[in-house]
């Protein structure tokens, strides 16, 4: 049976005894008695119908205090109702709340930018991201308008022509940002910023890369095709200058493949997917190794000698060698003959260091904090003459990141040059 058809019976069967209740009184003590007995109980369920009313609309102005009546009659099955909706809409309200917080945490997570504005860009709301990539401050800022807060000539252009379909690139704060305004709702705006200072960052590095990679085969490459287009001319050249054309050839040719090894080897370490094969590392074994390399480049030259007093550790015994090496080849490379370098290899509380002491050309202090860039040289023309790929100390960055490791630089023109590798004390092997 339906709620309504149940209070329609409910209701006609207390009028049908009140109109009985009358009829009995009626015939028992008379007309004037039955009717005025009928009135009374009429005016009494008028009254009971107004009682429940107000107190109804009692509820109805504070529901969240007011505790809802039980009912009597009627009133039972429709207050029994109400309470059903109360509660249906306080689960309601609770899962919108449950949503609304997660929505406003997940959009406080995000990277990118988010900030609500009205139809006439006044600041609503906008999530960290937003505040560092704008400048902005939700608890000082909320309702200024976010054309006072963004003044860049560009946003501004912008805002005033509306063509919202194409994002803008912005620059601000020391920052690049993509900036994308969506209308929705009526009065409602979403203006969405993402920052690509960083890819920005990565996509210079390679265009400059591939341009200086490109840059240093060039002229290998242009030699060995000018002696060889020589060559094919004057088939009765000189046998003196072909073997001179030769040499520079071989020379140029063993150039090349080193840059090519070089860049190959800076490429697998940068890879994510390349692991670090972690061994023991015989440390004596590997520098005495190193000083042969060492002195068989220096030709006698160079006085270089070799100190060990430090542990053994673990980590790519291949790595560490190229890394290691690089650093005694440039100290050979930039020492003037009769020049002296030292090797030494301690233990120290913090951690086992590796040292490289020359009394060579030394470098220029504005020159000491990009000597780890790919292909920076102090001095090219003197690079040219060391047969160097200007890729060595990049190399040593990155094996060192890898092992935990830092490196410290320190060179004074016309004095000489330390590197000191610091390696953390967690890799030594304790005896």
């Amino acid at each position: 049976m339906s709620p309504r058809l149940v209070f329609w019976v409910s209701s006609s069967i207390r009028a049908l005894l009140i109109i009985i209740a009358t009829g009995i009184a009626a015939y028992l003590w008379g007309a004037v008695i039955g009717l005025l007995l009928g009135f009374i109980a009429m005016s009494g369920l008028v009254l009971l119908q107004l009682f429940y009313l107000q107190r109804l609309a009692d509820w109805l102005d504070n529901p969240a205090s007011s505790r809802l009546p039980d009912g009597w009659g009627a009133w039972t099955d429709i207050f029994s109702r109400l309470y059903k909706s109360r509660r249906g809409d306080e689960k309601n309200q609770a899962e919108l709340t449950e949503w609304l917080a997660r929505f406003r945490q997940a959009m406080t997570l995000l990277p990118d930018g988010v900030v609500i504005m009205d139809d006439v860009l006044f600041l609503e709301w906008c999530n960290p991201a937003a505040e560092s990539h704008l400048g902005l401050s939700l608890a000082k800022d909320k309702g200024m308008r976010v054309t006072n807060l963004v003044r860049t000539p560009e946003f501004m252009d912008y805002i005033i022509l509306g063509r919202y379909e194409t994002p803008l690139t912005l620059s601000f704060r020391d920052r690049k940002l993509i900036a994308h305004i969506i209308p929705f709702e009526n009065r409602r705006q979403i203006l969405v910023t993402h920052d690509i200072t960083e890819s920005e960052r990565i996509d210079m590095m390679r265009r400059d890369f591939i341009a200086n990679a490109s840059h240093e085969l060039r002229t290998p490459l242009t030699v060995i095709n000018g002696f060889l287009e020589i060559a094919s001319l004057q088939p009765d050249l000189d046998i003196t200058i072909r073997h001179s054309h030769l040499k520079l050839m071989t020379e140029q040719g063993e150039r090349m493949q080193r840059l090519v090894e070089d860049m190959l080897t800076l490429t697998r370490l940068e890879s994510m997917d390349h692991l670090l094969r972690v061994e023991t590392i015989d440390m004596r074994g590997l520098l005495e190794q190193i000083l042969q390399e060492a002195e068989a480049l220096s030709a006698g030259r160079h006085l270089i000698t070799l100190e060990i007093d430090g542990p053994d550790i673990r980590g790519s015994k291949d790595e560490i060698r190229s890394a290691l090496t690089n650093l005694v080849t440039n100290a050979i490379r930039y020492t003037p003959e009769e020049g002296k370098i030292h090797i030494s290899w301690i233990n120290t509380p913090q951690g086992a260091k590796f040292f490289v002491t020359d009394n060579g050309i030394g470098i220029s202090p504005e020159h000491i904090s990009r000597l780890t860039e790919r292909f920076y040289r102090v001095d090219k023309s003197r690079s040219r003459e060391t047969q160097g790929t200007g890729l060595g100390l990049a190399i040593v960055k990155h094996v060192l990141l890898r092992h935990k490791a830092q490196l410290l630089i320190e060179s004074t023109p016309g004095v000489g040059s330390k590197f000191t590798v610091q390696f953390p004390a967690n890799i030594a092997i304790e005896e």
